[in-house]
């Protein structure tokens, strides 16, 4: 028999733990896997027990948010053998889970997971730390990771909202930077930067159409966005029409970036929704192969199985921001 174990965050998911632990050994059984499930305790444990899994693992599912996958991902890459790995979404945004073509029905997400094929993803790495799918540097990025967990667990994404007023107020910094990317090194003031790896950013999806998973390249953003209306006028102009061309923005895609600002930030990057601090102004960004995910074999099984929710917990971070702009 297969071995699969399920990193469980039980912070995450709107089903009581006890419900939803019967129900992944109900399903995952009956798929010929005899499951152990380790739950976490705090930020990191996931790729703690990630890394000290045995190496006869036939599969690891991320039971949680877009932060409990990264440290997945983040144990995994640390292992001398790597595991095949698998997210199931339980979390506030789900940008991983949906890009992948889950939903939050957990039940038949699982089967699906279970039935679909094996992916060689795309991992990008900065300075050598991996991440899935977005590295974020900028202004009002921290509302991903600073709006308290125990405000998204009662209000879902009504709680973005609610901690992106306390965040309006602050002026609009700007960040020199150099940059060298596809051959040419330029730099410039920016107020944003995004490296991404996904279609769905900030629960919006399509933002790159054509984005591909195992191309062996990644998104580069750069925007030069100095007053909150011109923030809000780029965010509207990239919600109906995707980010390539919108105005006060640079687009590049590309297998590596070098970016370097001109002195140590002090504001910590968000990467897949959650923080993470540096101390160095030096930043090179490449593009690893060595991990396999399970993902379904139709992205369209999304459709589905969406259930109808309240009309703020369908609010995406992009929505979020322009509604807090408009409202300051």
């Amino acid at each position: 028999m297969k071995k699969c174990v399920i990193i469980y965050n039980k912070k995450s998911g709107k089903v009581k733990p006890k419900q939803l632990i019967g129900m992944f050994y109900d399903v995952v059984e009956k798929y010929d896997y005899e499951l152990n499930v380790i739950t976490t305790k705090k930020p990191g444990d996931a790729t703690e027990k990630v890394k000290a899994l045995p190496d006869d693992i036939d599969l690891v599912i991320a039971a949680g948010g877009d932060g409990t996958f990264d440290e997945v991902i983040n144990g995994n890459m640390q292992r001398k053998k790597k595991l095949l790995l698998a997210q199931l979404p339980l979390g506030t945004t789900n940008d991983i889970g949906a890009m992948f073509g889950l939903t939050q029905n957990y039940k038949r997400d699982l089967e699906i997971i279970l039935e679909g094929m094996v992916k060689n993803i795309d991992i990008i790495m900065m300075n050598g730390r991996p991440f899935v799918y977005v590295a974020a540097f900028g202004n009002f990025i921290n509302i991903s990771f600073d709006t308290p967990k125990k405000w998204k667990e009662i209000f879902g994404r009504l709680a973005y909202f609610l901690f992106g007023f306390t965040e309006m107020y602050q002026r609009i910094r700007m960040n020199k930077i150099k940059y060298k990317v596809n051959g040419k090194e330029k730099e410039g003031e920016f107020s944003f930067v995004f490296i991404t790896n996904s279609s769905r950013i900030g629960g919006v999806d399509g933002v790159y159409p054509d984005m591909k998973l195992d191309d062996s390249k990644f998104e580069v953003l750069l925007c030069n966005l100095k007053t909150k209306p011109d923030i809000l006028k780029a965010l509207v102009y990239a919600k109906n029409n995707g980010v390539k061309n919108v105005p006060g923005c640079e687009y590049y895609s590309t297998d590596k970036l070098e970016i370097e600002f001109d002195h140590i930030p002090k504001h910590s990057w968000g990467l897949d929704g959650e923080e993470y601090k540096s101390k160095t102004n030096k930043y090179t960004f490449t593009v690893d192969k060595s991990i396999e995910v399970l993902i379904p074999n139709k992205k369209s099984v999304k459709m589905l199985f969406v259930d109808k929710e309240w009309l703020f917990n369908n609010l995406s971070f992009f929505d979020i921001i322009i509604m807090v702009v408009i409202w300051f």
